[in-house]
């Protein structure tokens, strides 16, 4: 295998890794699943504000440094709970620190998506083009339902609440 060959398998592999990480923090922590749902409907959205490329790229920034923050904070969580399985006040202002820090910018992405959409007209524009094409409506409504047991349960608890129930049903017979 040639050195060029090597060095793309092994780019390939850390991709493979970073993405099995980001796929861990969603579906065991739920607020990184809140925070992919938020970033998914506001980049959805996002089309009727009619955002020039540096609100765009203001927006892809701050939602991606909010997620970084939450996988960031899962992995202080992770070392502390490795480091130290009891209870210990230094674990616990780590612990708070890394959350602190997440807590920031969220609230500071708040404010982002505040400044980039609060605009009466787009909104009122957005919702009558809503309106006058109701399967829009109605695949966003269908989204945002779905967003509810993706957040609470995950992927992982979606599944297996969908099997207990098909195990409920396939006892009933």
């Amino acid at each position: 295998m040639r050195a060029e060959e090597k060095a793309v398998s092994r780019f390939l592999k850390s991709v493979k890794y970073a993405l099995r990480g980001i796929l861990y923090c969603i579906n065991n922590e739920r607020n990184m699943r809140f925070h992919t749902v938020a970033t998914f409907f506001s980049i959805v959205m996002s089309p009727f504000f009619h955002l020039t490329r540096g609100e765009y790229a203001l927006l892809f920034l701050t939602c991606g440094t909010v997620m970084a923050a939450e996988v960031f904070n899962t992995v202080s969580e992770k070392l502390c709970d490795a480091a130290m399985p009891g209870y210990s006040h230094g674990v616990r202002a780590v612990k708070d620190l890394a959350a602190g820090g997440v807590l920031i910018a969220a609230v500071f992405a708040f404010f982002v998506a505040w400044m980039l959409f609060a605009r009466p007209a787009e909104i009122a524009a957005g919702w009558m083009w809503l309106v006058a094409h109701p399967w829009v409506l109605v695949i966003l409504f269908v989204l945002a339902a779905a967003a509810v047991p993706y957040v609470l349960w995950g992927p992982p608890g979606i599944r297996d609440r969908i099997r207990r129930i098909r195990e409920l049903g396939n006892a009933k017979r």
